[in-house]
């Protein structure tokens, strides 16, 4: 009789192990990847603790069948069945409620590691839901023994967050410098695109010391200040896309330049407000930065001309084409052919007059087109973004 009963619990111990796997969090440094697992015997602890209570709680009921029992502590006291089923009933109760608890809590602490994982993830990697990341963590309830028990390897990887969480920091904020250098470069200073975005409603899950060092206020500053560095090197990276950055033909040669030069049709001094691109008629032009057209037909001396809004002050025009194959209002991405070359309006030959416009002034464009490279490669991180003016 013992062995079979022993065959049985062992069975039902092994059945209720099944119903658990291993978790895995898998967490990328900048150089490594590293796995940290939750042991299935750890989840299987709760459920451990409700096949005790089950079993508690089938005994009270046949000890109550059976007759009254004397109470341990109170001599001489007797319980009517009724009484002790009841009694049991509340331990049982109260077991429950400590098997919920330590479930809730376990859940509350992996969404909590999920999602700051996403984020330390989206900071490395440039790509990252602001849906998922803006979403609020759940409350961790209070813990008690059987819940403390439970989540602590979530706790300790949370503890191991926070150092992943600072190189995160560190490496996003070396980008967000390297991309406003960039900008800079050109004139452009990134609190035009940043400005305002700073903010956010992620709130870390609140918990304080009882909750382990991991998730107190240690933890709270570091992935608060972490989601601010996504979030400013979120709309920077989004932003630049709208910066004219490619060159607008395949062959780039130039005629004429930005500034100070003498007018080809007077012999006098005149500024030349962008560059002179020859080519032969009909060779393709391209959009240089993701944006809306805004002015596409005939304008005086430009002849025919495409104007892109790009966003935040910034426009492009495309003049002297033979040929203009978009229309106003349409949005356009970078590498789009919008035109053709030609020679109409005030034109001695056939070639494209390119201009870059900051709020209305016209800039030298050859230093954005040497952009190209870095910005192209910052398009091709947030490849999902939708591009456009982002006034």
């Amino acid at each position: 009789m013992t062995n079979a009963s022993t065959t049985k619990n062992a069975n039902l111990a092994a059945r209720f192990r099944n119903f658990f796997t291993t978790r895995d969090f898998i967490f990328h440094d900048g150089r490594d990847l590293r796995r940290f697992s939750v042991a299935g015997r750890t989840q299987a602890l709760l459920a451990g603790i409700a096949t005790i209570t089950v079993a508690f709680s089938a005994y009270g009921v046949s000890q109550a069948t059976a007759g009254a029992i004397s109470i341990s502590g109170v001599a001489g006291v007797q319980l009517s069945p009724e009484m002790q089923v009841e009694q049991m009933r509340a331990e049982v109760a109260r077991m429950q409620a400590d098997v919920a608890a330590a479930k809730e809590a376990a859940r509350a602490h992996a969404a909590r590691v999920e999602q700051r994982q996403a984020l330390i993830s989206a900071v490395l990697s440039g790509k990252g839901d602001p849906e998922v990341l803006n979403r609020p963590l759940p409350q961790a309830p209070v813990t008690g023994a059987v819940t403390s028990e439970v989540i602590e390897p979530l706790r300790r990887i949370e503890q191991r967050q926070l150092v992943f969480a600072a190189r995160a920091q560190a490496a996003g904020e070396a980008r967000y410098q390297e991309t406003a250098r960039h900008l800079r470069r050109l004139g452009l200073r990134p609190e035009r695109y940043v400005s305002g975005a700073m903010g956010g409603p992620y709130e870390p899950a609140a918990g304080g010391g009882s909750d382990g060092e991991a998730s107190g206020g240690e933890a709270e500053a570091q992935f608060r200040s972490l989601f601010r560095t996504w979030k400013k090197l979120d709309v920077l990276e989004q932003s630049v896309i709208s910066v004219p950055s490619m060159q607008p033909v395949e062959d780039l040669v130039f005629t004429s330049r930005y500034g100070v030069r003498s007018d080809p049709f007077r012999g006098t001094a005149a500024m030349h407000s962008g560059v002179d691109i020859p080519g032969p008629v009909g060779t393709p032009i391209y959009a240089t930065a993701d944006g809306v057209i805004s002015r596409a037909g005939r304008a005086g001396g430009y002849g025919n001309l495409i104007e892109i809004n790009h966003g935040r002050g910034i426009q492009t025009r495309y003049g002297h084409l033979s040929q203009i194959l978009v229309q106003d209002n349409a949005r356009v991405r970078r590498g789009q052919i919008i035109g053709l070359m030609g020679s109409t309006g005030r034109s001695t030959g056939s070639h494209l007059h390119y201009e870059v416009r900051v709020d209305g002034n016209a800039v030298n464009p050859i230093p954005f087109m040497q952009s190209g490279e870095y910005f192209a490669a910052i398009q091709d991180r947030t490849q999902n973004a939708v591009g456009g003016p982002a006034d």
